[in-house]
């Protein structure tokens, strides 16, 4: 069954233009441009609360690996209700799911790449792992800590930075060329690649 099943691409963010542009939404914008690469518009999906879009990733034409890319429409710390969903709707084997995020522990633009682990207070990742287990894959989009005595919380739902933004789409086109390699060339060539 595995050959047959698609790799489902989660970008994790909050849905509605007040949270478009906060760090904690940066797994939408990655699944924003993968739609856009794959020239595909996102929808409503019919079987979770959801915006779907199918496609190929890799190799043109029938080659490519078949995608559904998803934003959980459920806000940040309901996302597993929709990526179980989807995953039981599309059959995803747990090892063809990658999620993106937002990370805190890693400096602001760097990648990491990984299988499993933790959630580390990320409360999306939280949901996810209670509903699937942990071991999805994971491509983490560092934000860095928040300055000073900043909580957490605001900081997470706050814009990026001016300073930030200069290099956002560089960060953001980085991120999509690394998802497409996670699932064109697998989970090593694409540490050995984009983990900087």
């Amino acid at each position: 069954m595995t050959g047959e099943a698609p790799w489902l691409i989660v970008g994790l963010g909050n849905p509605g233009p007040g949270y478009a542009a906060n760090r904690h939404n940066v797994g939408f914008m990655v699944a924003d441009l993968l739609a856009e690469r794959m020239g595909g518009k996102f929808k409503r999906a019919q079987k979770a609360q959801a915006q779907t879009v199918e496609g190929r990733i890799g190799a043109p034409g029938p080659a490519g690996r078949r995608v559904v890319l998803a934003k959980p429409m459920s806000y940040m710390n309901l996302s597993g209700g929709p990526v179980a969903a989807l995953s039981g709707f599309y059959k995803v084997p747990l090892g063809q799911i990658v999620v993106i995020h937002d990370e805190l522990d890693i400096d602001y633009g760097t990648l990491r790449l990984k299988v499993g682990g933790g959630d580390n207070g990320h409360n999306g990742l939280k949901s996810i792992s209670k509903s699937l287990g942990r071991d999805y894959l994971r491509v983490r989009f560092g934000i860095g800590r928040p300055p000073g005595r900043m909580e957490v919380a605001d900081f997470v739902l706050k814009d990026f930075s001016s300073a930030e933004r200069k290099e956002l789409d560089y960060f953001v086109d980085r991120s999509a060329d690394a998802v497409e390699c996670l699932v064109a060339d697998g989970l090593e060539r694409a540490q050995n690649t984009y983990n900087s």
